[in-house]
């Protein structure tokens, strides 16, 4: 039975984590990483990674981007996985998120929904067949308390785009102070904020006289959650270093 730890279970996301695993006979909950501490839960909670001395098999974090350095320290010194579900991160944040994968298995997904994953799928088959000729542009929508903007999933999603359209892009968030014609290598990506929307996204393919979207809409938080607990019992049997992804849990 795999041994879970909870990075930022205090938040939001990780007590729905927390509902999850303890709902969940093939897991256990034995510890949580939150710089607050906390005295009500049924398991030992650690304001730091490095006092944490027990044994694990995986770490779910669900934290903020300043918790980075010292769960892939932790990772590192203890080979033990790290499912990176938090948003938000630098370019040298992801570079290091790189580096230490070259040590020890580390989990990474923007959007750790099984439907959202499928819908990248999508993407890339239409952008491969209208990418070169229609204009794509994305929209996410987000509860208020959302610091990061545009979301992971949306730059996920452009990546995607990006991968099989056949041409050149650039990724536009903002075109209100540039008056000219769209162009063509652009993907627009745009962010609304606000009340309690859980997460939604859409893409539109722009054509000639015709419009194709593709639209996820997440209803809880409840699928971000399960999604990182099935792979924490998939890092918890991989033994491997390098960096994993939801391509490889739902292959």
């Amino acid at each position: 039975m795999p041994k879970i730890i909870i990075s930022g279970c205090n938040g939001h996301m990780g007590r729905v984590v927390e509902s999850i695993c303890n709902a969940d006979p093939e897991v256990t909950v034995v510890a949580g990483f939150d710089v607050l501490g906390s005295t009500d839960k049924a398991y030992p909670v650690y304001s730091s990674p490095a006092q944490f001395q027990g044994e694990a098999d995986a770490v779910i974090d669900f934290s903020s981007p300043a918790a980075l350095d010292g769960l892939l320290t932790f990772a590192a010194e203890r080979n033990i996985p790290v499912i990176l579900a938090t948003t938000g991160y630098t370019p040298e944040q992801i570079a290091k998120i790189g580096e230490t994968a070259c040590h020890v298995p580390l989990f990474r997904s923007a959007n750790m929904s099984l439907g959202i994953n499928v819908l990248l799928s999508l993407v890339k088959k239409a952008a491969a067949v209208l990418g070169d000729t229609y204009d794509i542009e994305i929209v996410e929508r987000h509860h208020r308390r959302k610091v990061d903007a545009p979301s992971g999933t949306a730059l996920m999603i452009a990546d995607a785009a990006t991968s099989t359209c056949g041409h050149d892009t650039e990724y536009v968030f903002d075109r209100h102070s540039v008056r000219k014609p769209r162009d063509k290598k652009e993907i627009g990506i745009s962010a609304v904020r606000g009340g309690t929307i859980v997460g939604e996204h859409e893409i539109i393919f722009a054509g000639h006289d015709e419009v194709m979207e593709i639209k996820h809409t997440a209803l809880s938080r409840d699928i971000f959650a399960q999604g990182a607990v099935e792979a924490a019992k998939f890092m918890a049997t991989v033994k491997t270093p390098g960096l994993y992804d939801m391509s490889h849990l739902v292959q």
